[in-house]
C-alpha cells in the first residue's frame, strides 16, 4: 500500500507498564501531567507520525463490531456512508488524557455534518472507563475491547494501530484515510483530515 506520512514532533509514549493502569481518574490528572512535560518515564516512544491514505490505495472496508460501555451493541455497518473517527485508548495513558478534549471538541465540531467519534477502550473495566469519560467530558460511545480484542484485530489486518492512542480518520466507504499514531499533536492536524476526508466524493 503506498502511503504519504508526514513525520511531526515527536510523541512521547504509548503503552504503559501494567503497573500504572489506573482502576480509576483523578482531579489532578498526574498522568497527564507527566505526558506534557516530556517524562516518558514507563513509557515506549512513538515516531508520532500522521499518515495519509490515497483514495485508490485504501484496500477494503473495515467490518468490525463490539459493545460500549454503556451496553449498546455496535458495528461499522452503522457509519456506512459517514465519515467516522475511531480513537483507541484506556485511561492509564498519559497522551490518552491529553488529547481527550480536543477530541471531545472536534466531535462536537462535525456533528451536524454527520461525522462520527468512536472510541475502543483497550484495558479497562466499565466502571474506569465511564469515570475517564465523566471527567474529560467526553460524549461519545467507546467500546470495550479488553475481553474480546475484535476491533483492534478487525483494523489491525488493514492499518494497524501501532500505538495507544492511535486515532484512525474512516472515510464514506469504511476505509482508513489516514492514521495519527500517538497521540493528536495538535487539534488543526486532524480537524483537516477530518475536513478533507469529508469533502471527498462517495
Amino acid at each position: 500500500m503506498n502511503r504519504r506520512t508526514r513525520l511531526l514532533l515527536p510523541a512521547v509514549g504509548f503503552l504503559a507498564a501494567a503497573g500504572l493502569l489506573l482502576t480509576g481518574c483523578t482531579t489532578t490528572d498526574k498522568l497527564a501531567e507527566q505526558y506534557r512535560s516530556g517524562s516518558g518515564q514507563n513509557y515506549i516512544a512513538g515516531d508520532g507520525s500522521v499518515s495519509e491514505f490515497a483514495a485508490d490505495n485504501r484496500g477494503e472496508p473495515v467490518a468490525f463490531s463490539g459493545v460500549t460501555a454503556d451496553g449498546d451493541a455496535v458495528s461499522s455497518k452503522q457509519y456506512a456512508g459517514k465519515v467516522l473517527v475511531v480513537n483507541f485508548w484506556y485511561a492509564g495513558c498519559p497522551p490518552c488524557r491529553l488529547e481527550a478534549p480536543d477530541l471531545e471538541a472536534l466531535s462536537q465540531k462535525y456533528q451536524a455534518d454527520g461525522v462520527s467519534f468512536l472510541g475502543v477502550n483497550l484495558y479497562d473495566s466499565k466502571q474506569t472507563a465511564a469515570s475517564f469519560e465523566k471527567e474529560k467530558g467526553v460524549t461519545y460511545p467507546s467500546v470495550l475491547d479488553r475481553d474480546t480484542g475484535s476491533v483492534l484485530l478487525a483494523f489491525s489486518r488493514s492499518v494497524p494501530p501501532k500505538a495507544t492512542p492511535t486515532t484512525l480518520v474512516i472515510d464514506k466507504k469504511g476505509r482508513v484515510a489516514a492514521r495519527i499514531l500517538g497521540a493528536v499533536p495538535e487539534r488543526g492536524i486532524l480537524d483537516t483530515l477530518i475536513s478533507d476526508t469529508l469533502a471527498e466524493k462517495d
